[in-house]
């Protein structure tokens, strides 16, 4: 029987951020809404759509071979665990989420107008999230004793009627300023993961076939936000044109047929492109070129 990868993909918020990353890296996923088995353009690979909340358990268990999730659902399974996953190993961080190409974080946050400023002033309150092992994990390393409640949805609605404080993941916090509630603490950060079952690592084709695919997700990573330039310059006007590069850029200058000219490639942050071009075409650069940039192997 031919070899074959189990990848859970996370179902819910992630899962057009991840697919359009896998897209990045060279893989096309096509899903439906009607099928939680998405279509892969690789005939190694079979994916399963599972939520987040969940991958960190399929995959201890050998269901999936990998997955990804969250760092917040990796600690959670694992406090339910006694703060271990044996059988779970990251092979990359892969900082993405939902809106952005960045980390998310879990805040306690409480009413605008309540008296409560730090943790410990919750002594004995209710705290409703649907991070329930991980909150309590945090508020027993305070030494606060709390009732946490687990909470099906719309958790910011529950202050303070029904909840005295929540545990709410954010990326900007501009939901639940709208719910006017305050953040009093960062309870943890997270970005997703790419993990796999030790077992499934033990198996040289699966190791090898997960390799590979952590390598082309973190160059999608790695590339985000990045474009390549390409110029030709007068050998008398290089350091000038240099001079306007980024410090920490190595550009490559390659020699033309014409020997007082020079080609220049580099890459940088696109956000700066607007601003450097008209100034490299002052400093006498020419058929300046950019270009974007699916992934970067560092």
């Amino acid at each position: 029987m031919a070899n074959k990868l189990k990848l859970g993909i996370p179902k819910g918020s992630l899962q057009d951020a991840t697919i359009h990353l896998f897209a990045r890296a060279g893989f096309n996923i096509y899903a439906s809404t009607r099928s939680y088995f998405p279509a892969i353009d690789d005939p190694d690979i079979d994916c399963m759509l599972i939520r987040a909340q969940e991958m960190a358990r399929y995959v201890a268990d050998g269901v999936l071979d990998a997955g990804l999730t969250g760092q917040d659902w990796i600690a959670e399974h694992a406090a339910g665990n006694g703060n271990e996953s044996p059988a779970i190993v990251p092979l990359a961080d892969l900082i993405y989420a939902k809106q952005s190409f960045g980390k998310v974080r879990w805040v306690l946050a409480v009413p605008e107008e309540s008296t409560y400023r730090t943790p410990q002033d919750l002594e004995g309150a209710t705290i409703a999230t649907e991070l329930v092992r991980a909150t309590q994990a945090y508020f027993g390393k305070l030494g606060v004793h709390v009732n946490v409640e687990f909470s099906w949805g719309a958790t910011e609605v529950k202050p303070p009627m029904l909840a005295d404080a929540i545990v709410e993941v954010t990326e900007t916090g501009s939901s639940l300023r709208a719910n006017r509630l305050r953040i009093i603490d960062t309870v943890m950060e997270s970005n997703t993961q790419l993990i796999a079952n030790t077992r499934s690592l033990d198996d040289a084709w699966k190791r090898t076939k997960l390799e590979n695919i952590a390598l082309l997700l973190k160059a999608a990573i790695e590339a985000q936000g990045r474009v390549g330039i390409m110029l030709n310059v007068r050998t008398t006007d290089l350091d000038a044109v240099l001079a306007l590069l980024p410090a920490l850029q190595r550009p490559t200058i390659s020699p033309l047929s014409d020997a007082s000219w020079v080609a220049l490639n580099t890459i940088i942050e696109e956000r700066t492109v607007r601003d450097l071009i008209p100034k490299l075409k002052g400093a006498r650069a020419e058929g300046i070129v950019e270009y974007p940039l699916n992934k970067i192997v560092i």
